[in-house]
């Protein structure tokens, strides 16, 4: 537990030194309420920072792979906050977690920042991170629990993260489609499958919880 709260204190003393994390919550958070003519609650951008927050801890759980894509566990804390948060607050917080990232705030794998990786080989995941979430977002806002629904948008989600990964890898590195499809998505098949029914079991009873606490 220490460890996490070293990680946390690490990330968010960066941020502030930087003076990025409340300048691109406010732009990103209220700019997209203002045009929807409310306010988020603080209980929202709490919930929204949080996610965000998870999502660059659970960045630094990274096992690199011999195709040179490492497995992380970035898309277990989008999914987990896209299933919690919903369509619209669930991708904010993966497209703060991605403009931190390009800021040069180290919140990405293995305490790296800058918009270098975004356009590097496995750029095309981040990119597609807010993507990604809104769809699955979508899914657990209409179904809210796991029938073939929400499995059919976690699965698209998943796809449309792995499509843009495939897009970037083999535009950077110039390989070819099944190349990039054995480097960014063949060998992580099976613990995506796992990550994503564990992010989703999860996600579903903690927005329950904070549904009954009048939380979200």
């Amino acid at each position: 537990m220490s460890i996490v709260f070293c990680i946390v204190n690490y990330i968010f003393y960066q941020v502030d030194n930087l003076l990025i994390f409340r300048y691109t919550a406010y732009r990103i958070i209220y700019e997209e309420a203002a045009m929807n003519e409310r306010k988020l609650s603080i209980q929202d951008i709490c919930t929204i920072s949080l996610c965000t927050a998870v999502t660059a801890i659970m960045a630094q759980i990274s096992i690199p792979m011999p195709m040179g894509v490492p497995m992380t566990m970035q898309t277990f804390a989008v999914t987990l906050a896209a299933v919690i948060l919903g369509a619209k607050k669930g991708a904010a917080a993966s497209l703060i977690y991605v403009l931190l990232g390009a800021a040069g705030v180290p919140v990405l794998a293995n305490f790296t920042g800058g918009y270098q990786y975004l356009i590097g080989p496995t750029g095309g995941f981040l990119l597609t991170f807010p993507v990604m979430a809104y769809i699955i977002g979508l899914g657990a806002e209409k179904f809210r629990r796991a029938n073939s629904g929400f499995i059919i948008c976690l699965i698209l989600g998943t796809a449309v993260n792995y499509i843009g990964g495939i897009a970037m890898f083999c535009l950077v590195t110039g390989s070819s489609v099944w190349a990039g499809f054995t480097a960014c998505v063949l060998p992580f098949i099976p613990t995506a499958v796992i990550k994503a029914g564990l992010a989703a079991a999860i996600g579903l009873k903690i927005h329950r919880r904070l549904v009954s606490a009048a939380c979200v």
